[in-house]
């Protein structure tokens, strides 16, 4: 397996499991319904506010090597839709594992040399810092994730 293929399957795993952490989106979300996802705790986000959070890098990610642009704002990233239903909710989350196996799917057919490439600008280093930063940070919000729903539901 080659290094691009690795960093797509580390994608995968924060999404839908069997990652070194045993947590993933896919199995953390289960039982959580569109009440529970858009419950406040306190001041923090709420689970569904942390869902599109997390997908708005992936979607960044995913739009960057279909266009060759990176247009992501941190101003924007937590700038999520109004969850009013099951359906809305379902659709936030189908959304997120759906371009996070797309982003995978495309990062596996990079050669590796691309990961050393500079992305876009020097502020933003390369491919793979671009690539593993976004992982890791799914896997920071996904803590969240986890904590919030043992408060929400117990």
């Amino acid at each position: 397996m080659n290094l691009c293929q690795q960093i797509a399957k580390h994608l995968r795993e924060v999404h839908v499991g069997k990652n070194w952490t045993w947590v993933n989106l896919k199995d953390t979300l289960k039982g959580v319904n569109w009440h529970h996802a858009t419950t406040k705790v306190k001041d923090m986000n709420t689970i569904a506010v942390l869902v599109y959070h997390m997908n708005y890098y992936v979607e960044a990610q995913l739009n960057l090597l279909k266009t060759g642009s990176l247009d992501a704002h941190d101003d924007f990233a937590f700038n999520a839709p109004s969850i009013n239903s099951e359906s809305d909710w379902q659709q936030l989350t189908q959304k997120s594992v759906d371009q996070a196996e797309e982003l995978a799917q495309m990062i596996e057919r990079l050669p590796d040399s691309k990961l050393w490439e500079l992305c876009v600008e020097e502020k933003y280093g390369n491919y793979y810092r671009n690539f593993q930063g976004m992982i890791e940070h799914c896997h920071y919000h996904l803590g969240q994730i986890v904590v919030l729903k043992k408060w929400v539901i117990g």
